[in-house]
């Protein structure tokens, strides 16, 4: 799924214009990103949750060369699809 499919679904549904869609999808995608960093997650009841987890600082390989590198701690976003979308599926 893309940006500019959900823009075509948004464009189909309300009957507007390709501009009007393109916008929407962007703002939402935007409010969704800010929820993330603000609250830490985001749910879309009958879709799933969406989570933000803190990974740790490791050690890694390169799978080229073989030499062991650091991977610094970060955040990662995790997604739990609710019941209703693993039946649907």
């Amino acid at each position: 799924m893309s940006k500019a499919f959900i823009a075509a679904v948004l464009q189909d549904s309300l009957n507007c214009t390709g501009v009007a869609a393109g916008k929407a999808a962007n703002d939402l995608i935007d409010a969704i990103v800010a929820t993330l960093h603000e609250e830490g997650g985001f749910t879309l009841p009958s879709f799933g949750t969406f989570t933000v987890h803190k990974t740790k600082a490791r050690k890694a390989l390169n799978p080229r060369t073989g030499e062991s590198v650091k991977v610094k701690a970060g955040k990662t976003v995790r997604f739990k699809a609710s019941p209703n979308l693993k039946k649907a599926v």
